[in-house]
């Protein structure tokens, strides 16, 4: 079974800087999509950076171009998103996903779908 494991819960100030990374397991990355999607309570989930490793296409919601940064090193199983000039409107939980069944759609070199996750972490920006 595939695991996804993300790195621990951070705290962080306005227009900090911060890496998330994230353990893949039971899969040999390159062969579905990844991403990354985020949720606040009462609002729906969002999709926020993805990458097609076979495809090379990548993805990024409008609220994070130019900010956040998905990247993989397929050696490793791992997977990373960068984010700089954090805003307080940022926070939220953070997950790390695989390509699967579910309502949380992106759209890299192909439309995909990020239907397994992890535990999730929590991204605190401070104002």
């Amino acid at each position: 079974a595939w695991q996804l494991v993300e790195s621990g819960e951070v705290s962080v100030q306005a227009g900090g800087s911060v890496r998330l990374s994230c353990e893949i397991s039971g899969y040999i990355v390159g062969r579905k999509c990844i991403g990354w999607f985020r949720q606040v309570p009462g609002k729906d989930r969002e999709g926020i950076a993805a990458i097609d490793p076979a495809g090379y296409g990548t993805y990024y919601h409008d609220s994070v171009k130019g900010r956040f940064t998905i990247s993989h090193d397929n050696a490793k199983n791992m997977m990373y998103l960068q984010m700089n000039s954090l805003k307080a409107e940022d926070t939220a939980m953070y997950y790390c996903a695989l390509e699967g069944p579910s309502n949380i759609v992106v759209a890299v070199s192909r439309t995909c779908s990020l239907g397994y996750w992890g535990q999730g972490t929590q991204v605190t920006v401070s104002s």
